[in-house]
Parts: structure tokens; sequence; C-alpha cells
């Protein structure tokens, strides 16, 4: 999933959730000479803030289309990013447990309709920037959960079964936040347009665990000044 990405001039479609891991992901698709599709969700997320951030990055970024659907994953609660009862982690989680901002089968969900996208409009790749070094662990943001999402991706359509399925690229899977951001630098990604915060505000709390990862990350990698907490 993380190979080299070829096959220049093809149509790529990216989850584009509006963060700076899909921003940078759809940034390395672009570097390759793909045609990038952009694919946004709207599943009742509380920092909804993000739909707007992925606007201004297909923008920004020129992506030959962008859409955004409704998926209302917060129906049924299950996650603190979906319900406003429950609290955003604040100051971490302990290793090995998966934390209330897991959301039951989101990626599941949103790359079986991406890879629908795909299909229908005759893209090579599915562009995904998911990575499974950050301190998440989330179950579907690992490299075993994307080995078995892409043979489901061979089998489940007519363009794999014809032996021309869609390669599902996760290009950071394991690279660090920081690595991250020093590639979204060198990419020209507009970080400040992206957005990571949790808490569902106007403006990044700097305290729940996406924000001060993010603001870490930058700090190390020399550009605090755009850190939701200035050092």
């Amino acid at each position: 999933m993380a190979s080299a990405f070829s096959a220049s001039g093809a149509t790529a479609v990216v989850l584009l959730s509006g963060g700076l891991d899909s921003a940078t992901a759809a940034a390395l698709a672009i570097e390759a000479g793909q045609r990038v599709i952009g694919l946004s969700f709207d599943y009742g997320q509380r920092h909804r803030r993000e739909l707007e951030a992925a606007r201004a990055l297909a923008a920004h970024l020129g992506l030959a289309d962008h859409l955004t659907i409704a998926v209302n994953l917060a129906a049924w609660g299950g996650s603190s990013l979906t319900d406003g009862s429950l609290a955003v982690p604040t100051e971490g989680v302990e290793t090995g447990v998966i934390p209330s901002t897991y959301v039951p089968g989101r990626n599941t969900v949103f790359i079986a309709l991406g890879l629908s996208l795909a299909e229908a409009r005759g893209a090579r790749r599915l562009v995904l920037g998911v990575n499974a070094v950050d301190y998440s662990g989330y179950p579907d943001c690992r490299p075993d959960y994307l080995e078995a999402c892409q043979t489901l991706a061979d089998l489940s359509s007519r363009a794999g079964r014809e032996g021309r399925g869609i390669q599902l690229w996760a290009p950071l899977i394991h690279s660090s936040k920081t690595e991250i951001v020093r590639e979204a630098l060198r990419l020209g990604v507009p970080i400040e347009a992206t957005w990571s915060c949790y808490a569902g505000g106007t403006e990044p709390c700097g305290v729940c665990d996406s924000c001060r990862i993010r603001d870490a990350a930058l700090v190390e990698a020399g550009r605090p000044d755009l850190a939701s907490q200035r050092p």
C-alpha cells in the first residue's frame, strides 16, 4: 500500500478529510502526475470545521473534482467524535488502548464508497491518508486492515475481476507526524488551511490529543509559527 506511486496521468480518488495527512497524501498523488478527485464525508462529526478545510484544500491543490457526501455515522453514537456527550481525550491514551475517538466502521464505510466512486470514474487508485504510527492505534488504520481491504477491492468489483483492480495507496502509513509535516512543507501544502482539532470549535483547541500531536510535530519540524499553541 505504500509502494511507489506510478502510472502518471491516471485518475486517482483521494479521501480528503481536511486534515494534514490526507492533504499531504493528495499532494503526493498530484506530484506523481495523477488527475486527482477528492471525496469528503459529512458523517455527523463534531469537528465539522474540517469540511471547510477540505473545500479550501481542494481549491488550493487544483483537484479535478471534489465531492462531499453525507453518511450519518452519528446516528448510533459510539464515538466521542460523533457524540457530544462523550469527552474528547486531552491527556493522551494508554498504549494498546483504542481511544474514544475511534468511530466504529468509519474507514470501512469510507473506503467502500471511495472504491465505488473510483470504479465509476475509471480511477486506478484510491489514495488514503491513514497512519499507523499516530497515537491512536485505530484498528482501521493498520497495514493488515488495508491489505484485507485490497483483497476485498479486487474481489468486489468488475475492474478487479477483469484484472485492472483499484490500488489502495497509503503513502504515509509508516510515517511519523513530524515526517508528514516535513513532507507537507516540501510539497507546498498550506498547513495553515488544514484542520486537525477534534473539539468542534471554530479555532483549534490546542489541548485535544490530535492538536497536541500536530503542534509537537510542527515545533519539531521547525515551524512553531503554525502550531495552535505557540511555544
